[in-house]
């Protein structure tokens, strides 16, 4: 095959849509806009969520809970991941290995099984994290946030 015998796929391209272009087009006189009203005329463009004057969905529902400013957020690693690790763990190696992102508070969670013994910094312990870990002869280091 050659540069010049490449074509797009059968199907692939299709031409653009002539609105406005007579009676015999199908899409003549109003260009397929229907006749009068907001929708009909240039320059239109609907708010989101706008539903033709009707009390919108986001104002009809009631607003519940809220969101506490002060919460503190974790990012999570199973005991699973921490086994593939060697050494000492630590956040850092946790962001070489791509399991955290950097500056991120740690917590290790106890999900899975270690095989052996582990040295693990972290912010937080779950108690079947560090039970895991210290029946494995390894030690948890709690870091201060």
């Amino acid at each position: 095959m050659k540069l010049h015998e490449l074509s797009p796929a059968k199907g692939s391209k299709k031409n653009k849509k002539r609105v406005g272009r007579g009676p015999g087009s199908g899409n003549g006189k109003t260009a397929g806009r229907g006749h009068k009203g907001q929708r009909s005329r240039s320059g239109f463009s609907r708010r989101a969520g706008f539903e033709g004057g009707q009390m919108p969905l986001v104002r009809r529902v009631p607003k519940r809970g809220f969101t506490n400013i002060f919460r503190t957020e974790y990012a999570i690693v199973n005991l699973s991941a921490l086994s593939e690790l060697e050494g000492e763990i630590g956040p850092e190696s946790l962001q070489e290995a791509g399991l955290v992102r950097a500056g991120r508070l740690v917590k290790v969670l106890g999900d899975g099984e270690v095989g052996k013994a582990l040295t693990v910094r972290a912010h937080k312990f779950s108690a079947s994290a560090r039970r895991k870990i210290e029946e494995a002869g390894g030690t948890c280091e709690e870091l201060g946030s």
